[in-house]
């Protein structure tokens, strides 16, 4: 899975990629029937190195004021850019056919059973018929990955829920269960 991009926009951009942002969002928003239009306005005469953008357009979308500062194009290039890219949705609804597994770590299981319970609760809220859960309990946080692993591996199930509790105690051992537990279920998210 690829991470997501980064841009970054400063105070050092250039009034050409202003003006191309800005030609950008008045040929986009003219293609869909919308009467736009873009002009430059004199820099102010104060010490400020910005230049002003005047837009103006008959659509009513918020965050589009007269006037802007270079600074907050950088919303509206993004806006563009991500309008122009096809999006595909999922429904977060439609469990018909999904199998799910839930890996439950017995031990503080005064913790980890209410959890469980309120998970199914919510499958059961979101139509998730009874048998296409599979409960598997494991006897501690520690053993969670590794089962959370195979089941991944074994390629039946959609996805695969971990529930476990570590308390805090006097030792040291409450930190290194809880680290290993954590990259242990990062891990296998990972493999599998």
């Amino acid at each position: 899975m690829a991470a997501p991009a980064a841009a970054a926009f400063g105070a050092a951009t250039t009034a050409p990629a202003t003006a191309i942002a800005a030609k950008q969002y008045a040929s986009y928003y003219s293609q869909n029937h919308q009467k736009s239009s873009c002009s430059w306005l004199t820099p102010p005469r104060h010490k400020s190195t910005k230049t002003l953008v005047s837009f103006s357009s008959s659509s009513s979308i918020p965050g589009f004021w007269p006037a802007r500062r270079e600074d907050d194009l950088f919303q509206t290039r993004s806006r563009i850019r991500t309008d122009a890219v096809r999006q595909l949705t999922g429904s977060l609804t439609a469990t018909d056919g999904l199998r799910f597994a839930i890996v439950v770590a017995r031990f503080n299981e005064i913790v980890t059973r209410p959890l469980l319970e309120g998970a199914l609760d919510t499958f059961k809220k979101y139509s998730v018929k009874e048998e296409d859960i599979d409960v598997v309990w494991v006897p501690g946080s520690f053993e969670i990955a590794g089962v959370a692993e195979r089941l991944g591996k074994s390629r039946k199930y959609q996805a695969i829920l971990c529930i476990g509790a570590v308390i805090r105690g006097d030792t040291t051992h409450y930190d290194a269960v809880a680290n290993s537990a954590a990259s242990g279920v990062l891990s296998a998210g990972l493999n599998s």
